[in-house]
C-alpha cells in the first residue's frame, strides 16, 4: 500500500515525548500526513505528572527553563501558570549551609557574594567572568569550543578546587545526573547561559502540562495512544497487535533503549539513572521555594515543591522532593530521610513517603567531545530524534524533533 492511498500517512513518528511531538507538529504544519504512535496512555515520555491523593507527582524531579528558544517558540507560557524557584540555591558544605543567589533578582542575598564570605576575590572574579561571557555570547559559540569535561573547564576558568567541590559540583550533579563533572563543557556553558537568561519554574498543574499543551496543537487523528510498535518493516511499522501502519518514512522519537530495539544498528550513548523520593509533611519544613544541594553526595538535591507551586499538595501539607543518583534499593529511603532531617533541621520521623520514582535513562551521558546537534537521517526513509541526538534538556529534545521534521520534509520534497 503506497502512502498515496487514502488516509495513509507520509510519515510515522514513533514516540510522543517532546521530540516526537515537535516532529509531528512541524510535519503537519508543512502539509504532511502524520501518524504519531505512543505505546503508553499519555504523551510526554519522561516528562509526565501523576495525580495521587491530592498530590502532583512528576516522574522524577524536573524544572522548566523559560529561556530555551524552542520553549519560547512553541509554548504559551502564560497558560502554564508558571511558579518560579528562588534564583539561587542553599548549598550544604562542610562549613555549614551557604545561601547563594543571583543578586540582580534576589538583592537580599548579595551579602553572601562579598569577598571572603563564601568566595575569595579570585573565585568571584572567575565566576563573574564566566557568567558574563556565557550570558552575552551567542549560544552557537558553545558548539565551537574545544570540548573538555566540565571540571576541567571550571578549573581553566580560574575557579578554585574548594568552590568546585563544595558548591558547583553538588549543584551541577543534579543537572547532569553524575558526580564527577565529566559532562561536556559545551553543554555546561549552554546550561549556565540558560540559567542566567531565564527562570526556573514549575507549571501549576505539573511538568506534564508542557507536553500536554504541545499535544493539544495536533490535528485530530494524528496521535494514537496505547499503540506500541513491534518493529519497523520495509513498508512502515508493525504494531504489537499485528496490524501494520504503512508509511515510506519512519521517525523513531523514543529514548535510546527503545530506539536501539527498533533500529539495531543505531549507536546511542550510555544514560544516567535517577531516583526521586516524594515525602509529605504536616506544614512545611522550609517556607521558601529554594533548591538545596548537598556536598556530601548523600542526595543530589531537595526542595519543598509545595512552596514552589502550592497546587502540588493538599492545603496544609508540604510535599518534599529529593533526588539521588541511581536506583532505589533496600535501606536507601531510610538513609535519605535521615539526611533530610539534617538538611532541613527538623524531625522527619513523621514524614510519609508518598512515592519513589526511578527514571532509567533520565539523561544521556554527554561526555566530551559531545556534538550539540547531529543529523537525524539514518538511511532511506529512516530517522531518529531525541535528546540523545542533541542535548539532555527540553531544548535538546524539541530541537532534535524539529530537525527531524526539516530533514524528513526536505527528503520527501526531493522524492516528488
Amino acid at each position: 500500500m503506497s502512502d498515496e492511498h487514502r488516509g495513509a500517512p507520509n510519515a510515522v513518528v514513533v514516540g510522543a515525548g517532546l521530540a516526537g511531538l515537535a516532529c509531528a507538529l512541524d510535519l503537519g504544519r508543512a502539509g504532511r500526513r502524520v501518524a504519531l504512535l505512543e505505546a503508553s496512555d499519555g504523551v510526554g515520555g519522561r516528562m509526565r505528572t501523576d495525580r495521587r491523593d491530592g498530590f502532583l507527582l512528576d516522574r522524577g524531579f524536573q524544572v522548566f527553563n523559560t529561556s530555551y528558544p524552542q520553549v519560547k517558540q512553541r509554548l504559551r507560557l502564560q497558560s502554564l501558570r508558571l511558579r518560579p524557584f528562588t534564583a539561587g540555591v542553599i548549598a550544604h558544605t562542610p562549613r555549614g549551609p551557604v545561601r547563594l543567589a543571583d543578586p540582580t533578582r534576589e538583592p537580599g542575598a548579595a551579602g553572601a557574594l562579598l569577598p571572603g564570605r563564601v568566595f575569595s576575590a579570585r573565585d568571584l572574579a572567575a565566576l563573574a567572568a564566566l557568567t558574563a561571557q556565557d550570558a552575552v555570547l551567542p549560544a552557537s559559540v558553545a558548539g565551537r569550543r574545544r570540548d573538555v569535561p566540565t571540571s576541567a573547564a571550571l578549573t581553566r576558568a580560574g575557579v578554585s578546587d574548594a568552590v568546585i567541590a563544595e558548591i558547583l559540583r553538588p549543584f551541577l550533579s543534579g543537572v547532569f545526573l553524575e558526580d564527577r563533572l565529566e559532562t561536556s563543557a559545551r553543554f555546561f556553558h549552554l546550561v549556565w547561559r540558560s540559567m542566567v537568561r531565564g527562570s526556573l519554574c514549575l507549571p501549576a498543574e505539573g511538568i506534564g502540562a508542557v507536553p500536554a499543551q504541545l499535544a493539544d496543537g495536533l490535528p485530530d487523528g494524528v496521535l494514537r495512544l496505547g499503540t506500541p510498535v513491534a518493529e519497523i518493516t520495509d513498508t512502515g511499522v508493525l504494531l504489537e497487535d499485528g496490524r501494520e501502519v504503512p508509511a515510506r518514512t519512519v521517525v523513531v522519537a523514543t529514548g535510546p533503549t527503545a530506539a536501539t530495539r527498533l533500529l539495531p544498528d543505531l549507536t546511542v550513548p550510555d544514560t544516567r539513572t535517577v531516583t526521586t523520593y516524594y515525602h509529605a509533611s504536616d506544614g512545611t519544613p522550609m517556607a521558601e521555594p529554594t533548591l538545596m544541594v548537598d556536598s556530601t553526595g548523600a542526595i543530589l538535591n531537595t526542595c519543598v515543591l509545595s512552596e514552589v507551586a502550592p497546587t502540588y499538595a493538599p492545603p496544609g501539607t508540604g510535599l518534599i522532593s529529593t533526588s539521588v543518583l541511581g536506583t532505589d534499593r533496600p535501606g536507601r529511603a531510610e538513609a535519605v530521610l535521615r539526611r533530610l532531617a539534617e538538611l532541613y533541621g527538623t524531625d522527619t520521623s513523621g514524614w510519609r513517603q508518598v512515592a519513589a520514582r526511578t527514571v532509567e535513562g533520565a539523561l544521556p551521558a554527554m561526555l566530551p567531545p559531545w556534538p550539540l546537534s547531529r543529523t537525524t537521517r539514518l538511511g532511506a526513509g529512516r530517522y531518529v530524534c531525541g535528546d540523545h541526538r542533541a542535548t539532555g534538556s527540553v531544548q535538546g529534545a524539541l530541537a532534535s524533533g524539529a530537525r527531524a521534521a526539516r530533514e524528513v520534509h526536505a527528503d520527501l520534497e526531493r522524492q516528488r
